[in-house]
């Protein structure tokens, strides 16, 4: 999937992969990031990711960190990585959500100038990522519910309150947006 986000200038690419079997991460992710010099590429753990809105909307709250100054890395990916987790420290970031040797399923985000070259980053990431092309792992399903409800420590007071304007699906992914939008606020 590619959107583009007119107020910066930016395509934003969010993709799934499953039955990964990862061997070198560092590798990957230096391969991946090399040509990218006004945008960036992030990779998460897509078991913790409540759909492609979750990334989307990550993606546009960190070039609005850019474009504003209030950003906390110095780099476009990490700053989507923080977004991603609503966490201000990069470490905790990656341990929350960034990939790992037994990841199996991973989301992608890619932030580029160009939709050739957001279509370009994505051919090129799934000729490097061990495993199957399949955005099916971004969704939201039951079995990742509880897992990101402990991770973004949404309540059932706050999920209840959204309840009544969606399915729980929806509530959880509306919820988990609005924790990104308040990491803002922690400055």
């Amino acid at each position: 999937m590619i959107r583009q986000v007119e107020e910066y200038g930016k395509y934003v690419a969010i993709a799934g992969f499953r039955d990964v079997r990862l061997v070198d991460i560092e590798q990957i992710l230096t391969i991946s990031q090399k040509g990218f010099r006004s945008g960036g590429i992030q990779f998460f753990d897509a078991q913790l990711i409540a759909g492609w809105q979750h990334l989307f909307f990550t993606a546009v709250n960190a070039l609005k960190a850019f474009k504003n100054g209030t950003n906390i890395s110095k780099k476009l990916s990490i700053e989507c990585l923080l977004y991603a987790s609503a966490q201000r420290q990069i470490k905790n970031a990656v341990n929350l959500i960034g990939i790992k040797p037994d990841t199996s399923e991973i989301a992608v985000l890619a932030i580029t100038d160009d939709e050739r070259i957001a279509n370009t980053a994505l051919t090129n990431i799934s000729k490097l990522i061990p495993g199957i092309r399949e955005d099916g792992v971004l969704e939201l399903s039951d079995e990742k519910m509880d897992q990101i409800k402990r991770l973004f420590r949404i309540s059932n007071g706050e999920l209840r309150s959204k309840l009544e304007e969606n399915g729980e699906k929806q509530a959880i992914c509306d919820l988990v947006i609005e924790h990104i939008a308040l990491l803002v606020t922690q400055r």
